[in-house]
């Protein structure tokens, strides 16, 4: 039997790599955006990461018709008030690159000591399918900001972030291990998890 199509809610294909993986050889045949053309952008104008997963994947089945699946994530930092939350992906301004925010972030936290670095990377996945059903998995990883970019490998504040326990960044980390701990990876589980009980 051919598999029904699941749409990831995103051109970057970053993420739409380590999601594959998350997500595993399952029920659906997933895509990315970028499978569905004409290229559209979704202005995440919502005050919460829920909001923002919600409209990006409602958008998502309008333009594709099939079942989407999309996350929004926020970099949540204690000695900067949360901040930058919601504004994670844009948090040097529009059009910034992952290095930009990294940048701002350090530049923020210049003379904070190690021991009020805290922080908190928190995913909220939204799934969406045609007929109007709607679910939000959340995943956390609690950690600190390090003092300066460690590593090469994953992307966006990766290189900035050390999970707690591990005394070494997500950049610093195989993608094998930073898939079993990350806040992306707690989310997009329970989210398959959900898709491979409704699927049955």
């Amino acid at each position: 039997m051919k598999k029904p199509l699941l749409v990831i809610a995103t051109h970057n294909l970053d993420k739409l790599r380590e999601i594959r993986r998350l997500l595993g050889r399952g029920a659906y045949a997933v895509r990315g955006l970028d499978d569905f053309p004409p290229p559209y952008t979704v202005r995440e104008s919502g005050k919460t990461l829920e909001d923002n997963a919600l409209l990006k994947a409602r958008r998502a089945v309008k333009e594709t018709g099939c079942a989407a699946l999309s996350d929004d994530t926020g970099l949540e930092i204690a000695a900067l008030g949360g901040r930058p939350g919601v504004y994670s992906a844009r948090f040097a301004g529009s059009g910034c690159s992952y290095a930009d925010n990294t940048r701002k972030v350090l530049r923020l936290m210049g003379g904070i000591k190690r021991g009020e670095r805290r922080a908190v990377f928190r995913t909220v996945v939204a799934f969406v399918t045609p007929g109007g059903d709607e679910r939000l998995f959340e995943g956390r990883c609690v950690g600190r900001i390090a003092e300066g970019p460690r590593g090469s490998q994953g992307f966006g504040y990766d290189p900035v972030f050390e999970p707690r326990g591990e005394g070494r960044t997500f950049a610093e980390m195989p993608l094998a291990r930073k898939n079993k701990i990350s806040h992306r990876a707690k989310a997009f589980t329970r989210a398959a998890a959900y898709l491979r009980r409704i699927r049955k």
